[in-house]
């Protein structure tokens, strides 16, 4: 679930979290928010569990998006299904050296799924997963990026242009047992 308006409306995120916190099946809030103290409050109140991550919700403009290439060593694929479009680049031996999907609704375009293999980072691979993330997006009529941007990632999106609009808290309610 997504509390989209916890610093205007606090009343209704502690609605929300405590309905999360009674579920009975584990379930998961995330909060964009610009008072991360006073919500960390509330959903600790419910009885939430916080992830002590810092995550970022950032947007940039895609049709002013950097443009970067994969090293010639490295071949891209793309498919799209519907609304949503993956990337995939694939290094010397076929493997899958780093992946991400967008999906367009209307103008906006939700990046989800970014990652680099560990052995193939430090390489340019990053940008250039974006690049053609944001090229898909534009290509399908998106101008404006979202993205819940990841403490490793942070530094990546900023460079790009992506712009930190609020930060994101993601807490999970009890940990139900499975009926096993």
């Amino acid at each position: 679930m997504f509390a989209l308006r916890a610093d205007e409306e606090p009343e209704s995120l502690a609605r929300l979290a405590a309905a999360v916190a009674a579920a009975r099946q584990t379930t998961w809030l995330t909060v964009p928010t610009l008072r991360p103290g006073a919500v960390e409050a509330v959903v600790s109140a419910a009885g939430m569990e916080l992830l002590h991550r810092s995550e970022w919700f950032t947007t940039t403009d895609l049709t002013e998006h950097p443009q970067h290439a994969p090293a010639a060593t490295y071949e891209r694929e793309v498919r799209t299904e519907g609304a949503v479009t993956v990337v995939s680049l694939h290094g010397p031996s076929g493997e899958v050296a780093a992946r991400g999907a967008i999906a367009v609704v209307g103008a906006d375009a939700i990046a989800d799924r970014i990652e680099t293999d560990p052995a193939h980072r430090r390489r340019g691979l990053g940008r250039a997963m974006m690049s053609a993330l944001a090229e898909a997006a534009v290509a399908h009529g998106a101008r404006t990026g979202l993205l819940i941007a990841s403490e490793e990632g942070q530094r990546l999106y900023s460079s790009l242009g992506w712009h930190h609009e609020a930060d994101v808290l993601i807490a999970r309610g009890p940990v139900v047992p499975s009926n096993r």
